[in-house]
């Protein structure tokens, strides 16, 4: 097997790129039970999302010749918000995640960021046990929604003591 790499994104992974932005999509049609989550082509949701990143905050995890992970984050400021963080289910549970976090952690020394911030979705237990598991342990801010089509939410989420649907 061989050492994976992080590495610097290049014009011949968009398609790989685009292959692990349309897994994370299917991870949340699956969470949400919303097939439509996404549109019809997700994938292409990654070219958007790297114009607004640029091609210096988006990088890639490599095993031999193979991107399988993906990491991007937008600087505004004093912040960096880390998205996507992404990895391959078949080389998921190997460090590859963190590997790609230090990555942007350690390109943010140095530097004038005071923040960086993760906004995973709140039903992605995995991803919110991930990140707090690596620092990220304080809450600054909370995105609330009125559900205009009466979608099902689950009811169980207290803050507070107030009662919330997620």
């Amino acid at each position: 097997m061989a050492e994976i790499v992080i590495r610097g994104y290049r014009d011949e992974d968009r398609d790989a790129c685009r292959r692990l932005w349309t897994g994370l999509t299917q991870w949340h049609r699956d969470i949400y039970d919303d097939p439509g989550n996404g549109g019809l082509e997700p994938g292409l949701h990654f070219d958007e999302h790297f114009k607004k990143a640029g091609v210096d905050h988006v990088l890639v995890a490599v095993d031999g010749n193979t991107v399988v992970g993906l990491v991007g984050y937008l600087a505004d400021n004093e912040e960096i918000e880390i998205e996507p963080l992404v990895v391959s289910a078949s080389h998921r549970g190997r460090g590859i995640g963190s590997s790609m976090l230090n990555s942007v952690i350690q390109r943010a020394k140095n530097t004038n960021i005071k923040y960086i911030s993760v906004r995973p979705v709140v039903r992605n237990k995995r991803a919110l046990e991930f990140f707090r598991s690596r620092g990220f342990d304080k809450v600054g801010r909370v995105e609330l929604f009125i559900d205009c089509e009466g979608s099902e939410w689950k009811k169980d989420l207290r803050l507070f003591e107030l009662d919330f649907g997620y």
